[in-house]
């Protein structure tokens, strides 16, 4: 009996201690993050204000040119690399547009790449409002919100001391939000007439072979209450990348902006940079699985009042993270 007893306290000891090793495994094995700067949301916001002042970024007017004229020095003015891809291209009421890519570099020389991207143009028309549909839009969030982010990731990647070990290309796409109006009478589908900009470069890129390690497009990341779920295209084409920037989001505490369930497929730019460039490319993009884009979307109301600077911290904390982890 006394043998019995002895043997059952030596299992339960021999079991504690295998825990005990497991659990102080476990401790040891926990992932440790690299510092992070902060990102400031106060600044994106008037990076994105600037580009309204300027009125809608229309193609072929003189707000379009001199936004890019800004976003282009503002690039420069943070130290990156800075080049244009100009090239024309028709629209589906048989206009020709010339248009401008805008690329900019951070540490060009590095080998792994990370790909920034958004686009810079607005909508001609506001067809899904019920008044003024045949005037621009301001496109504060459509357009202007992933600008500004992106602006305020360049700068805090070159003016920071804690420096990133990756390179990373701002690659921001024009003409991306035109195509045929929702009330047309007759839809030409003999190609997809929007994602303009990113449709030209995936199949001519600015540099001949590029490549990156992936990539994140930014498509309305300002809006107030937005809520991102896992696009579909996005899934396909780069599932880990996804799940990767989700959880970090979701570990950095916004868990109520990134949310862990999937929506429908959208052909934004990333389709083509993932179909044309082989470039793994995700979107995250305020679309909702149950009621689609938000009631701003190509309306008059996508101005400067929709924009909440805790959608933009949400946002670029997270990708900022996301780039220092590489």
């Amino acid at each position: 009996m006394k043998s019995r007893i002895l043997f059952v306290l030596l299992l339960v000891v021999s079991i504690w201690a295998c825990d005990s090793k497991t659990s102080s495994k476990q401790e040891t094995e926990q992932t440790v993050y690299k510092d992070v700067p902060e990102f400031n949301a106060d600044s994106a916001f008037y990076y994105i204000q600037r580009q309204v002042d300027f009125g809608p970024r229309v193609p072929m007017t003189s707000s379009h040119e001199q936004t890019k004229e800004w976003i282009v020095s503002k690039f420069r003015e943070f130290g990156l690399e800075v080049q244009t891809q100009e090239f024309q291209a028709r629209t589906y009421d048989g206009l020709i547009w010339d248009l401008t890519n805008i690329i900019a570099s951070y540490n060009p020389t590095a080998q792994k790449r990370i790909m920034i991207s958004a686009h810079w143009d607005t909508r001609r028309i506001a067809d899904k409002d019920t008044q003024r549909i045949d005037e621009p839009i301001d496109g504060a969030n459509d357009g202007g919100s992933g600008v500004g982010v992106a602006l305020e990731l360049a700068r805090i990647l070159s003016t920071s001391e804690l420096k990133a070990d990756v390179g990373v290309d701002f690659i921001l796409f024009d003409g991306e939000d035109d195509g045929e109006p929702e009330h047309a009478n007759r839809r030409d589908n003999s190609q997809i007439w929007w994602c303009l900009g990113s449709q030209y470069w995936s199949k001519s890129p600015h540099q001949s072979g590029y490549k990156a390690y992936y990539g994140i497009l930014l498509d309305m990341v300002g809006g107030k209450g937005a809520r991102f779920y896992r696009e579909g295209h996005s899934m396909y084409f780069a599932r880990n990348i996804v799940n990767k920037v989700w959880n970090y989001g979701i570990e950095l505490g916004y868990s109520d902006y990134f949310i862990l369930k999937d929506a429908g497929e959208i052909t934004d730019d990333h389709y083509f940079v993932n179909k044309n460039a082989g470039i793994p490319m995700i979107d995250i993009i305020e679309f909702s699985p149950e009621i689609g884009f938000g009631r701003y979307h190509h309306t008059h109301d996508d101005n400067m009042e929709l924009i909440d600077r805790r959608t933009l911290k949400a946002v670029g904390h997270t990708v900022l993270f996301t780039i220092f982890q590489e």
